[in-house]
C-alpha cells in the first residue's frame, strides 16, 4: 500500500529543512555520483511571496539533503513561453532561485527537445519533451499546491506538464480540448516519466484565481509520496475539492492505488473558507444511460462548465491572451480581448498567463441558476 506523508511546516525558515526531510521519507535510493533532477513549478517566474512557484527555500533544502548523500542536483522546468536559456535565466532570477544555486544545485539551461513514442499511453502516444530530463538518473517532482481554473487543482500530476516545452504547451491544449482527455494526457506523462519521489509545497498555497493570479493562503503543510495520484488525492482533501479532473482520470484509468496517510487527517489541515475555483455541475452527468447519456453529458458540460471571463478594469491591453490561445478564440478589439465562445476550448491558458490577473474562471449563468434552486 502506498504511503502519503503529511508534515506540518509553519514557514520557509530554517525549520523547513527537517520538515522536508520527513516528507521525503526514505532517501536510501540516493547514491553517491548519481544525478537527481528536481522538476519544480516555475510557470513564468514570480517572487516567492506570490505563492506561484515552488519556494526556493524548500528546493535549496532538498538540494542540501541530496548533495549530503553524494548526489549531483539539477533543477529545472519549462515555463510557459519561450524555451531558451535567456528566458529560463530570467525566470530563475524572478523566482529567487539564486538561493538554490548557492545550495549546490545546477539550474538547467539545456533547451534541447526530444520526441518519443509512448504506445502504453491512454491518450498520449507521441509527444515532445525537454531533453534535460534524460540526463537525470532519478527525478523528484516538487510542485506547488494551487487552485486551477481548468482542472480544479494543480499538484503533483499537473506539474509534469512542465516536461512539455513551453511554446508547445498550447498545442497540447488544442490536441486535448476535452477537460478529461487533457487530464488523461497528464496522467500519461506521469506514467512515462515515473519520478522517484513527489513533494508538495503547501506551506503557503494559492486560493481563488489560480494558478497564477490567485491569493497566497497559509496551509502550513508539506506532503510527500512515491505515488503522484495518491498524493494528489490527499491534496484535494486538504483543499476540500471534490472535482479534480486529474483524479477523475486516474480513477477511470485505474491508476489511483490504495494508500495510507501518516501525519493526521487531511481535512484537519483545511484552511477555513478556502476560496475554491468555480467547479462544473455534476447534476446531469448520470441522468441517461449509454450513448444518449454520453451525448447529454457533453452538452450539459458545455453549458455548465466554468469559462474564462474578462473582469473589472485590470486589463492592460497587452494582447498576451490572444497570442497564447491555442484555439485562436481571442481577438483584440478596441485594445480589449474578445473571447469567441463557440471557438473557446476552455483550456484557461489565457487566465493562467494573463500578467494582470484580468481573466478569471467564472461559472456560467445557467450553472449559477441551477445551484440556487
Amino acid at each position: 500500500m502506498e504511503a502519503v506523508r503529511l508534515v506540518p511546516c509553519a514557514d520557509y525558515g530554517p525549520g523547513c529543512r527537517e520538515a522536508l526531510r520527513a516528507a521525503c521519507g526514505d532517501l536510501s535510493w540516493v547514491t553517491p555520483g548519481m544525478t537527481v533532477g528536481i522538476k519544480v513549478n516555475l510557470v513564468a517566474g514570480a517572487p516567492p511571496e506570490k505563492a506561484v512557484t515552488t519556494h526556493p527555500a524548500l528546493v535549496a533544502a532538498l538540494t542540501e539533503l541530496l548533495t549530503e548523500r553524494g548526489a549531483k542536483v539539477l533543477v529545472g522546468d519549462s515555463p510557459g513561453g519561450l524555451f531558451t536559456p535567456a528566458f529560463l535565466q530570467r525566470v530563475y532570477r524572478l523566482s529567487g532561485y539564486d538561493a538554490v544555486e548557492r545550495a549546490g544545485a545546477v539550474l538547467n539551461l539545456d533547451c534541447a527537445i526530444k520526441e518519443t513514442d509512448f504506445p502504453a499511453g491512454a491518450v498520449l502516444h507521441r509527444f515532445a519533451y525537454t531533453a534535460w530530463l534524460d540526463s537525470c538518473d532519478a527525478l523528484v517532482n516538487f510542485c506547488k499546491l494551487k487552485t486551477h481554473g481548468m482542472l480544479g487543482m494543480t499538484g503533483a500530476v499537473k506539474n509534469m506538464f512542465g516536461a512539455v516545452p513551453g511554446a508547445m504547451k498550447p498545442e497540447y491544449h488544442f490536441r486535448f480540448p476535452d477537460r478529461l482527455d487533457f487530464a488523461k494526457m497528464l496522467t500519461d506523462l506521469q506514467w512515462y516519466f515515473r519520478p522517484r519521489l513527489h513533494l508538495v509545497d503547501a506551506v503557503t498555497a494559492m486560493e481563488g484565481n489560480g494558478p497564477t493570479a490567485g491569493h497566497p493562503r497559509q496551509v502550513g503543510l508539506l506532503l510527500g509520496a512515491e505515488d503522484p495520484f495518491a498524493l494528489d488525492d490527499v491534496c484535494a482533501k486538504v483543499l476540500g475539492l471534490c472535482d479534480v479532473a486529474t483524479q477523475q482520470a486516474a480513477r477511470e484509468l485505474n491508476r489511483l492505488p490504495a494508500y495510507a496517510v501518516t501525519g493526521g487527517d487531511p481535512a484537519d489541515y483545511r484552511p477555513a473558507d478556502f476560496v475554491l475555483p468555480p467547479q462544473g455541475s455534476t447534476l446531469f452527468r448520470t441522468v441517461l444511460p449509454g450513448k444518449a447519456g454520453e451525448a447529454f453529458g457533453r452538452i450539459a458540460q458545455a453549458a455548465l462548465s466554468p469559462r474564462p471571463v474578462l473582469t473589472g478594469n485590470m486589463c492592460v491591453s497587452c494582447g498576451r491572451c490572444a497570442g497564447i490561445c491555442p484555439a485562436k478564440a481571442i481577438t483584440m478589439e478596441k485594445k480589449r480581448p474578445h473571447i469567441h465562445r463557440r471557438t473557446c476550448i476552455r483550456c484557461f491558458c489565457c487566465q493562467e498567463f494573463c500578467p494582470a490577473g484580468a481573466l478569471k474562471a467564472q461559472r456560467t449563468p445557467l450553472a449559477r441558476l441551477l445551484s440556487s434552486l
